[in-house]
């Protein structure tokens, strides 16, 4: 998410309104999908629009407010989290896993491009992707906040002592190339899109909250306003996306309207998919997901740990939604937490793909044997 330029004389990278990258040549294929799913007549139609109202009203709204407040607040009071943490000294592993904790990828992000640089140690990289959940964190934190409650604080403990651990046994892996700065493509003046993606937003989020809360207001809304409103938030956050010319980071100079509608849409395209593909799953064969990991239910922790090193936030986001579901214990929940590092592990890759590799390792350690000291101590721990 939000990165930190900590090289000074390395150049932003300025955005081209006519070019047409091929990430975003990419991602057009997957949006016309989702707009033909979400016309197609009867239950196939029907189940689509139903699960992006859902993902739009129970996740986008709440990760949009939560990142205008956060860049919002940055801008305002103009600090900047990477000088805190080159000056943090002793306290620099923990500023790091809290910085991690933070849902989305922005604050492991920070930390990272403060490595490539010189301004942190090993200690704290290892620290800040032991505790990210990247942004499955919202997904949880939207969905399931008891469980979030629990897995993040304690993704932070681990976190702390990881990287302690790291610093104190002297792990040192090869020096970081200071050229390779990743510095987020910069889009400059405010969108009309990024305006309108706000003003839907604000109703998208006071109807999200009276859903959460379960309020008899939501029940007299009529369900033709909640459908314009979530299914236009939903594509509008498809277009930027489809649209966009980044790779999920933002850069700091863009205004905070412009951050957050970037970054939400990322997000929500991964939460829609993983929604889908787990209903989707179940209507077109019918299979009970929390029946078949059953037969291979002491696999289950090890699984979420696995998948945890596969870069980026999507596998991420589907493992959540499997513990949302009941189809995964919270052992495989809190073992992908620990060892998964979401979007910063391609910035710590461009930079060092040693270290990123090594960082990727060493987080898998705690996360085995939290993982299974839950599967074995409280199998029914935080049970959906």
């Amino acid at each position: 998410m939000t990165q930190l330029d900590t090289n000074a004389s390395a150049p932003h990278t300025s955005f081209k309104p006519g070019f047409l990258g091929p990430f975003r040549a990419r991602r057009l294929p997957y949006v016309i999908l989702l707009l033909v799913l979400a016309l197609v007549p009867g239950e196939l139609g029907g189940l689509t629009r139903e699960l992006m109202l859902d993902a739009y009203f129970q996740v986008s709204v709440f990760v949009g407010m939560t990142l205008l407040v956060f860049y919002g607040s940055e801008r305002l009071f103009k600090y900047n989290i990477g000088s805190a943490l080159q000056n943090a000294k002793m306290a620099q592993v923990p500023l790091a896993a809290l910085l991690g904790t933070t849902p989305g990828c922005g604050g492991a992000v920070v930390v990272v491009a403060a490595y490539s640089s010189g301004h942190v140690g090993f200690g704290a990289v290892v620290a800040t992707l032991t505790a990210t959940m990247g942004d499955a964190a919202f997904l949880l934190i939207a969905t399931r906040p008891d469980a979030a409650l629990v897995v993040l604080p304690l993704s932070f403990v681990v976190g702390v002592l990881s990287g302690w651990i790291v610093d104190k046994l002297n792990i040192v892996p090869p020096a970081t190339d200071p050229t390779k700065v990743i510095s987020p493509v910069r889009i400059g003046a405010l969108r009309k899109r990024d305006l309108l993606f706000l003003v839907i937003a604000l109703p998208g989020f006071v109807l999200g909250v009276l859903q959460l809360l379960q309020s008899p207001l939501y029940d007299q809304v009529p369900f033709t306003l909640l459908g314009a409103i979530g299914l236009a938030g939903t594509f509008l956050g498809l277009l930027i996306w489809s649209l966009s010319p980044l790779q999920a980071m933002t850069n700091a100079a863009d205004t905070p309207t412009t951050r957050m509608a970037e970054e939400t849409s990322f997000i929500s395209v991964w939460v829609i998919g993983a929604y889908l593909a787990y209903d989707y799953l179940v209507l077109f064969t019918g299979l009970d997901l929390k029946d078949a990991f059953q037969t291979v239910a002491p696999l289950l922790p090890l699984i979420g740990i696995l998948v945890g090193f596969i870069p980026g936030c999507g596998p991420q986001v589907l493992v959540t939604t499997l513990y949302i579901n009941g189809a995964l214990p919270f052992a495989a929940l809190i073992g992908n937490a620990i060892s998964n590092d979401g979007d910063a592990l391609f910035p710590a890759i461009a930079v060092n793909p040693r270290s990123a590799v090594l960082a990727t390792l060493v987080s898998a350690v705690p996360a085995l044997i939290v993982a299974y000291g839950f599967y074995i101590l409280a199998p029914g721990f935080m049970t959906p």
